[in-house]
């Protein structure tokens, strides 16, 4: 029998790895499986969405810690997960940790692993995003030895990275398990339970850079698919809220409890403006 232990910091990467643990977990005979939980899972802010693991895992070993206060700053986190990492792995002992993405949380994993001598395979390397956390996936699948990646252009940036050829296996997003997993609501439940009046409308996705590096000048530049911008004014043609400008400082703010510091807000309020040039009459 085999041991693997998955690391967990986030709902996001939960729910790209918890088909994966359920596959495995499916063959108790071949492997035993444990699950690290630390990160934004232990933060009631989030909901302590460590619940949610524990609750969909009832049978398998849950390890739970805090790797961070309020204040901390990434390297602080990333110090603190690599201490109480190392704790739970000399005491578990898997053969295998299986990691995910860019976080910190993955990046102390792989270092915790790979210094003890733990096998470690990496979920979804080889992507480009930039920022800092490009440097970080990239740090990450330079210390493991499995790389399971979701498409061939990440298959060649692992292999332009210097692994092995063997160790990288295409096998899709585990998005998509999410998405074809059966039960899940339709679209005129959720509008329901949400309060959705709208018959059309958009959603905007917004990922924050994570640290301070942008100066005001850079986030100012506009990056934001210009190519798209005739399929955004169809969409706004559509759409024509009444109040933009309210529901773009509602954004804002809602942005602010995270303690980001200014140049964290300029490349969303950069955005905002550029689609208020787009949605205006």
């Amino acid at each position: 029998m085999k041991k693997i232990a998955f690391l967990s910091g986030t709902r996001a990467d939960f729910g790209k790895l918890k088909s994966l643990i359920s596959s495995l977990a499916a063959t108790p005979e071949e492997f035993q499986v444990e699950i690290y939980v630390t990160g934004m899972h232990m933060n009631p802010d989030y909901g302590n969405t460590h619940l949610e693991v524990e609750s969909a895992f009832k049978h398998l070993k849950v390890h739970l810690f805090n790797n961070h206060d309020e204040p901390d700053s990434m390297d602080i986190v990333l110090a603190k997960t690599i201490m109480g990492l190392f704790g739970i792995l000399k005491r578990s002992k898997p053969e295998l940790l299986v990691v995910h993405g860019d976080r910190v949380e993955a990046v102390a994993g792989a270092i915790v692993a790979s210094l003890n001598n733990t096998l470690v395979a990496h979920i979804e390397g080889g992507e480009v995003s930039g920022t800092i956390d490009e440097l970080m996936r990239h740090a990450i699948t330079k210390m493991s030895h499995l790389h399971f990646v979701s498409n061939e252009s990440a298959f060649q940036n692992v292999l332009q990275l210097g692994e092995d050829r063997e160790s990288i296996h295409v096998i899709g997003s585990p998005d998509i398990d999410v998405m074809n997993a059966p039960g899940l609501p339709s679209l005129a439940e959720v509008t329901s339970y949400y309060g959705i009046p709208f018959e059309n409308y958009a959603i905007l996705l917004y990922h924050p850079v994570t640290t301070n590096l942008l100066s005001v000048e850079q986030a100012g530049i506009v990056r934001y698919y210009p190519s798209k911008q005739s399929e955004l004014q169809r969409c706004a043609q559509l759409a024509r809220p009444n109040k933009l400008s309210d529901f773009w400082k509602a954004l804002i703010d809602a942005r602010r409890h995270e303690l980001h510091a200014l140049a964290h807000r300029v490349q969303i309020e950069a955005l905002l403006i550029r689609y208020q040039e787009i949605f205006k009459d």
